[in-house]
């Protein structure tokens, strides 16, 4: 089940049901709001793709709707500028047999990730942080941090990769060889609540309802390190960048939701994307077949930037199409070109191996997992593309070398539809 160029014609998030546009503000009165600048479109051939290849993307997720492995999906690609592929496929609510919807609210879990390297990157820019900084010039809590390690041998101070949290081994903790930076946090190397044993060995702390990054982020200063900072790859899911978020609102004097509204989601028209999803809104939200239904989740004022965003195919292209267009769109430049490569340039040399622990050919910028070689990696996209996704299945990446950005977006994390997507994508260029 397709339905094509229903976004894309109009500019705006809006399905041939006739869902409400939310194109209406309740404040005081009710205000119109202008419309976001439609993305431009055009014949893949036009742009040296296939449109008989791109028809293969259809096919693909089709055959995982049948198997059941996911409910439904909106892709969406363009090249040189110009959107060539959006379609939906299969159903945003199976229980009540409703079609997928143009416009349908995903839950982006760590696809919210890749905002917080721009908007990062935007204050370095303006000189107000360096990714060298260490954390503690902003939160002084973590001036100095310990770091987790084997009890035995005494002469080898050793850090396991993994532990049972429940039974974690005999330890001891050493003095962190130096301050965590910032850096290490956008690239997944200061070993803050990475999952190692200093993870295992620490005290949680609880959030209560009206928790915010202020009063949440020097809470985390209390967990011991899990390596030494910039030894190792190893993802921190959802803490570490909430650090790098409060240093955004601390350097900015602007809460992070505000910040990135106004200077990312504004200027790109991304209208549908929300930490909070609105109540004109609730109704577009994809219900995840065979979970609890996270229309019913109560307002946040805690706004994580490891992993708290909801947001549409369109929205998403928007913003892989500014970092393909080298940090601009519609004349609006949120990044130069060159910080652009910075973000999606590896800064790690050869620690990142993926959450396999044997990945080879990939490395890792700011937030962004990068291919350096295609074959060696057994990826589907180019050498020097970035990207990242979330735990729901949700998918988005930039390949600056075709001038392509491609968006998938799923609410079931099934690889083979990620792989066959990407694979689709890859093979529809015929130039």
């Amino acid at each position: 089940m397709s339905k094509f160029w229903l976004i894309i014609g109009l500019g705006w998030a809006v399905a041939a049901s006739g869902v409400e546009q939310g194109a209406l503000l309740a404040s005081k009165s009710v205000t119109q709001l202008e419309r976001p600048q439609a993305l431009p479109t055009a014949r893949p051939e036009d742009v040296g793709m296939s449109s008989q290849r791109l028809r293969r993307i259809a096919t693909a997720m089709q055959r995982h709707i049948d198997t059941g492995r996911i409910q439904g999906a909106v892709t969406a690609v363009a090249r040189r500028g110009k959107v060539v592929h959006f379609e939906t496929h299969g159903l945003m609510d199976v229980d009540n047999d409703r079609a997928m919807e143009a416009d349908a609210i995903f839950r982006m879990a760590s696809s919210t990730k890749p905002i917080l390297g721009v908007a990062t990157l935007m204050l370095v820019e303006e000189g107000l942080l360096r990714p060298r900084d260490p954390v503690s010039k902003y939160i002084p809590e973590f001036k100095a941090m310990q770091v987790a390690v084997l009890n035995e041998p005494l002469d080898q101070d050793i850090s396991p990769v993994r532990v049972n949290r429940r039974d974690p081994p005999a330890h001891r903790l050493v003095p962190a060889n130096r301050e965590i930076t910032i850096h290490d946090l956008l690239t997944h190397t200061s070993g803050l609540a990475s999952g190692g044993l200093g993870n295992a060995i620490s005290k949680r702390p609880r959030r209560d309802s009206s928790a915010t990054l202020a009063t949440e982020v020097p809470k985390y200063a209390q967990y011991v390190l899990d390596f030494q900072p910039g030894s190792r790859w190893s993802y921190s899911p959802g803490i570490g960048l909430n650090v790098v978020a409060r240093i955004v609102e601390i350097v900015s004097g602007t809460a992070f939701n505000q910040f990135v509204h106004d200077r990312i989601f504004e200027p790109l028209g991304m209208r549908d994307t929300h930490f909070n999803v609105p109540d004109h809104k609730t109704s577009r939200r994809v219900v995840i077949r065979n979970r609890s239904n996270w229309s019913n989740r109560p307002l946040t004022t805690f706004f994580s930037a490891s992993g708290g965003l909801s947001s549409t195919a369109e929205d998403y292209l928007r913003f892989e199409q500014m970092l393909v267009g080298g940090g601009q769109l519609f004349g609006r430049q949120l990044l130069s070109p060159r910080t652009v490569r910075t973000l999606g340039s590896n800064h790690i040399g050869d620690l990142y191996r993926s959450f396999s622990r044997n990945q080879n050919g990939m490395g890792y910028g700011y937030t962004v997992a990068v291919v350096i070689d295609p074959i060696i990696a057994g990826s589907r996209r180019s050498a020097g593309a970035f990207g990242w996704g979330g735990a729901f299945g949700t998918q988005s990446w930039t390949d600056p070398i075709e001038e392509l950005a491609a968006v998938l977006m799923l609410q079931q994390p099934y690889r083979p539809a990620q792989y066959d997507f990407g694979n689709a994508v890859q093979q529809a260029i015929i130039d």
